[in-house]
């Protein structure tokens, strides 16, 4: 997929976005998602549920794709990083994880990350955390209210609805800004967009194969 990009600046920092649903931050040398879900498609497949194998694959090519673009000293998952429990999915990832191992990974717990610790180690996570700050940034699952820093969250899987004069109503995956927030888009493809539950005043910076865009 070709890359597209808008950049962001936030309290002086510079967060570009990008249409492969993450977002690099120049300062920290961090790729930026949320929401990767590992184990999801394998856990849906195991029960019965017919889904294509490559999801994951083409997840994993898109996170290649980012650090090789912009070679990042840390890649930093804000919650939901895995979804089930031992799988096929977690054995395509640790091959992954293999090719990139020099740069650190860290997780912030989401809702869905409740296996144990031994999981995330076997996974090569060099840090789990509840919530993490850096350089006056605040990385939460889920959006904390009245905080006085910035926060980057995930958990919502925004997306929003525009109409096109070609295929009628549309959804698109978004990244979703305040004056006190970030909220990331999911990083797995295989996952729904919420329309609805938007915060008041916010930007939308939608995305396709193409390009990112704001509204």
């Amino acid at each position: 997929m070709m890359l597209a990009e808008k950049e962001l600046i936030v309290h002086e920092q510079h967060f570009v976005l990008t249409n492969l649903r993450a977002f690099f931050w120049r300062e920290a040398s961090a790729i930026v998602l949320s929401d990767l879900h590992l184990g999801k498609t394998a856990h849906f497949r195991k029960n019965g549920i017919a889904l294509p194998s490559q999801l994951l694959h083409q997840d994993l090519e898109r996170l290649s794709q980012l650090v090789e673009h912009y070679q990042p000293r840390q890649i930093i998952v804000v919650g939901d990083f895995l979804h089930a429990g031992k799988n096929s999915d977690l054995e395509l990832f640790k091959d992954w994880r293999a090719k990139f191992s020099d740069v650190l990974l860290r997780v912030v717990k989401g809702n869905h990350d409740r296996m144990a610790p031994s999981v995330f180690h076997q996974l090569s996570v060099d840090e789990v955390c509840d919530v993490y700050e850096e350089k006056g940034m605040v990385f939460s699952h889920e959006e904390i209210a009245n905080s006085e820093k910035f926060v980057v969250s995930g958990h919502y899987h925004p997306g929003i609805q525009l109409k096109t004069s070609v295929k009628g109503i549309q959804k698109f995956p978004c990244f979703m800004v305040t004056q006190r927030q970030l909220i990331l888009p999911a990083f797995s493809s295989f996952s729904g967009l919420d329309t609805r539950n938007h915060p008041a005043h916010a930007r939308y910076y939608f995305f396709t194969h193409e390009g990112i865009y704001e509204i």
